[in-house]
């Protein structure tokens, strides 16, 4: 008998072969139909060999129980990057796409230990301080403007048009970003996800939050970045700038995909047909099914072991896959009607520490479009849409969507609260400068107006 005809076989276009046995978590065909692959690497037992783009090699956990096994496992394996061995070792190109969400950078996701639990400390206990009503009625107002732009056409990508740019808005309101730097930051976070010039765009990120930070440092407000700047952590300012940097670029790119994914749920499933009340289900079916973030949680092993079936040596890249992990066949037969269990978030000390405020604007920002826009529809057949490639994210390129032509969105009241660097006021551009043309500039705009 051939011993090759029991091993797995690639899905259609996996080009498995030419990446030295390694699948390929890249390009059109796994970004058009990401399940084929997760079934195909199931085959290898609870984790495969994977490439995430050419040259960069990983091992990618696909099973639920192993990943909660690492996802919990602080001995055996840790998050400092510095550990990399093939980056370290010059095996992985400088400007590879992947590298600057994978590189290390001194905050709570690439550290280990006591110092770990300072940073995370810091960030958890500021993320706590967000008020719900406030952070709904800034989801509101980004709603109600970025429908304005549109609600008259008839049409809109509500990919693009909204949930793109919504939780942009939504967070460097609550971090207290003034519209200059609010535009960068756009810019950055953008650029690094979307792997164009990614190490420009993580640039500009790194020099918009620079120059928040030491705004903050003069001018404390009623944010995120002021409470994170006065926690008894005292964070100085380059741990300042890599948080914020952090729970930015984390919190709107997955905020973004979940949104976007939730909407596409809505729209292509019958199950959904009266979508009013059935928001929350639709999110949960979509963290359990189609996850935002697919694949990441990159970790190191600090010794030579063995794990989930595969030989792993010191130092190398491994990452768990939530998307594989919470599809597996065992979990689906099992998994109950409103469970919640998912790995969408993440597990363990490394959990994501902004899940209930990304899920409160999520349900705010469905809810808002659906009540302004009942009769909005899917503009494009299902199967002609696409989707970004790439080995972390799942998202859609653009949701094409039509609706009956609205009347202009009535403009909200602005925010009631004392916010100068949020509503136009001290941290605003002086009298006699030129404004800034970008949409964060443009939305505070029409918001004072």
């Amino acid at each position: 008998m051939d011993a090759r005809s029991t091993a797995p076989v690639p899905p259609p276009g996996c080009p498995a072969h030419g990446a030295g046995g390694r699948v390929p978590l890249y390009g059109p065909e796994f970004a058009a139909d990401p399940q084929a692959y997760y079934t195909y690497l199931r085959e290898f037992g609870p984790s495969a060999p994977v490439e995430l783009s050419p040259g960069v090699d990983a091992t990618l956990v696909t099973d639920y129980s192993a990943a909660l096994r690492l996802l919990q496992d602080s001995a055996s394996f840790r998050k400092d990057s510095r550990r990399w061995r093939a980056f370290n070792e010059g095996a992985i190109a400088p400007d590879s796409p992947v590298v600057p969400l994978l590189a290390y950078r001194p905050n709570c996701m690439f550290s280990d230990g006591a110092e770990h639990l300072r940073l995370r400390q810091a960030v958890t206990d500021s993320m706590a301080r967000v008020d719900v009503r406030r952070l709904t009625q800034s989801t509101e107002q980004v709603s109600s403007y970025l429908i304005a732009q549109f609600g008259s056409r008839g049409s809109a990508d509500l990919l693009g048009d909204y949930a793109k740019q919504l939780p942009l808005f939504v967070f460097n309101e609550l971090f207290g970003c003034p519209a200059d730097i609010g535009d960068r930051v756009l810019f950055g976070i953008s650029g690094m996800f979307d792997g164009i010039n990614a190490e420009k765009a993580a640039g500009v990120l790194f020099g918009a939050v620079g120059e928040l930070v030491a705004l903050k440092r003069n001018r404390p407000g009623d944010d995120v970045t002021s409470w994170l700047m006065q926690h008894q952590a005292r964070l100085d300012d380059e741990e300042m700038v890599h948080q914020l940097a952090l729970l930015l670029a984390a919190g709107t790119e997955p905020l973004r995909n979940l949104i976007g994914n939730t909407l596409h749920r809505l729209l292509t499933h019958d199950a959904y047909a009266h979508r009013g009340g059935l928001i929350d289900e639709a999110i949960d079916d979509t963290l359990w099914e189609n996850p935002p973030m697919s694949n990441l949680a990159p970790h190191y092993p600090v010794s030579d072991m063995e794990f989930a079936g595969q030989q792993l040596q010191a130092g190398d890249l491994v990452l768990v896959s939530f998307a594989a992990a919470n599809t597996g066949p065992v979990l689906a037969a099992t998994r109950q009607g409103g469970s919640r269990a998912h790995l969408a978030w993440s597990a363990g000390p490394h959990a994501c520490p902004s899940k209930e405020p990304a899920r409160q604007i999520t349900v705010t920002a469905i809810e808002s479009l659906l009540n302004q826009l009942p009769d909005v529809e899917l503009a494009v057949p299902a199967d002609s849409l696409t989707w970004r490639p790439g080995p972390f994210n799942r998202g859609l390129a653009a949701l094409p969507a039509r609706f009956t032509p609205s009347e202009a969105v009535r403009r909200p009241a602005a925010p009631t609260r004392p916010e100068p660097s949020a509503a136009g006021g001290p941290d605003a551009p002086e009298s006699g400068k030129p404004e800034r043309a970008g949409r964060w500039s443009q939305f505070l705009n029409w918001l004072t107006r």
